[in-house]
């Protein structure tokens, strides 16, 4: 599993007590969204903060119900969380409680299964294609009697690649019998086929299916940290057993504000794909490989070693991610504002040397 290990993401370059980079610091490292929040989300969650004197229950459920609304769910069927990380590791954590494993490919972002690896659960992994894209068919063949729950994340994170539809669902069609089936869709807006790709019409069907969404990517709220869970209703119920922390009222109003800004997402998402775009043809301008993204980062081959290659960056202030376990060619750059991208593409030729 290889989110884990990588130094570079220090927090150094942050500025003050560490909201948002220093100046003059370009941050590609954390996928975050710099468009963002939205100047709704600002407004609500500055007014929220102004009635802080209060606990935001009928936020909590106001929210509840447009999540419910949108994907034609019942309101049972969500549970809200500090970020989507919360809600992930309260899966993990309530699936593996009886001694359950949890299965997943090598590559994925694992920081939510560690974290339910470290109260003692066993996780059992399935290697990717030779392309790095997720192996249905390897991971299939992992799954046991002992597993009860299976971690997808799609679009796939480092790699950016979004699976087959088509494809996906026909794997849960023969596995939700046999095990819990989690699909983390934090960058699903992003996507070319945002509603085709989500698995979110399996819940809406009463499958053994969870989908994780969050509010920190494209709407642009990272630091504020919203994200929620859908599920049937007993698969909810196991979820929010295990979920420990109460949402902030500024960061209930700030997401209620943004979640229907069609505006804005349309906006941010643009840049995003933009920059993407910026990033992938000056890399390939250079002879490195890029892989197929759906999300807000690329996945980049830099033929050299991965941390030299960052350190490089480093030195021009630059962050972005080094090498991941078992690839060590291989780096990651968030889509940052394009005047940070800009000085990324400048820098190319001479990280590429160093490495």
């Amino acid at each position: 599993m290889a989110q884990s290990g990588d130094g570079a993401d220090k927090t150094a370059h942050l500025s003050g007590p560490g909201f948002g980079p220093a100046p003059g610091v370009a941050l590609l490292s954390r996928n975050e969204n710099p468009y963002g929040p939205s100047e709704k989300a600002v407004a609500a969650g500055c007014a929220a903060t102004e009635q802080g004197a209060y606990y935001a229950d009928r936020s909590l459920l106001y929210l509840v119900d447009m999540i419910a609304e949108r994907n034609r769910i019942p309101r049972e069927f969500v549970s809200v969380s500090a970020g989507s990380g919360e809600g992930l590791c309260a899966a993990a954590q309530s699936w593996t409680r009886d001694g359950g494993k949890i299965a997943a490919p090598t590559l994925f972002w694992d920081t939510t299964v560690r974290y339910a690896e470290r109260q003692g659960a066993k996780i059992v992994t399935a290697p990717m294609k030779s392309d790095l894209g997720v192996d249905l068919d390897a991971l299939e063949a992992v799954i046991d009697d002992n597993v009860s729950l299976v971690h997808i994340t799609n679009p796939n994170n480092p790699t950016g690649m979004l699976l087959d539809p088509d494809e996906l669902r026909a794997f849960i069609g023969r596995i939700e019998k046999r095990a819990t089936v989690l699909v983390d869709e934090a960058y699903n807006e992003l996507t070319d086929i945002p509603e085709t790709a989500s698995m979110v019409d399996l819940v809406r069907d009463g499958k053994n299916v969870i989908v994780s969404r969050t509010f920190s990517k494209i709407y642009g709220m990272a630091g504020l940290r919203v994200g929620y869970l859908m599920a049937r209703a007993d698969l909810t119920a196991r979820i929010r057993s295990n979920i420990m922390s109460w949402i902030s009222g500024p960061g209930l109003a700030a997401a209620i504000a943004s979640y229907d800004d069609q505006e804005f997402l349309a906006e941010s998402r643009a840049r995003i794909i933009e920059g993407r775009e910026m990033v992938i043809a000056a890399a390939q301008s250079h002879g490195l490989v890029c892989l197929p993204s759906q999300t807000n980062f690329a996945f980049v081959n830099v033929k050299g070693d991965a941390n030299m290659f960052r350190d490089k960056m480093a030195s021009e202030r630059i962050y972005i991610r080094g090498a991941y376990q078992g690839l060590p060619n291989w780096s990651r750059v968030s889509m940052g504002r394009l005047e940070d991208l800009s000085r990324y593409i400048a820098a190319l030729p001479k990280a590429i040397a160093a490495g």
